[in-house]
């Protein structure tokens, strides 16, 4: 289901390197990963967290890096219960709060996250800096 994600973002099918990503951040502890499947244990969707901090708020928040829904299961609420279960996990976690990322063109996620109380941060910029060699 990873693998189908990164497709949805233009990335080229990499079952092995999905594979070791996922591995990669489970057993380093690294991100918490919570999946949505039906009653035959079909994966229907899954949330990824990253935990960060704020150095000015001195306390913990989650980023959401990651929020997939398979084609099959989109208009069925999967993508609000991942998203209310990662808002319940940063709760009992003690985050401060939550932060994620979209594309600017994304606006059905964007409606979503609306939905759900999350603001568009007007005050900062985001910058990226690409460290990948050709």
């Amino acid at each position: 289901m990873f693998d189908a994600y990164r497709g949805f973002y233009g990335q080229p099918s990499n079952l092995e390197q999905s594979r070791r990503f996922i591995a990669e951040r489970m057993a380093r502890d690294e991100s918490v990963i919570f999946f949505a499947e039906d009653g035959q244990g079909q994966g229907l969707g899954f949330v990824q967290l990253f935990p960060t901090f704020s150095s000015i708020d001195a306390h913990r928040t989650w980023l959401l890096g990651d929020l997939f829904t398979a084609p099959e299961a989109r208009g069925r609420g999967v993508a609000t219960q991942l998203m209310n279960t990662a808002r319940a996990f940063a709760l009992l976690t003690g985050a401060k709060g939550m932060t994620l990322e979209t594309a600017t063109d994304n606006h059905t996620a964007q409606k979503l996250y609306e939905s759900l109380g999350y603001v568009r941060d007007t005050g900062y910029y985001t910058y990226c800096l690409d460290l990948k060699q050709g």
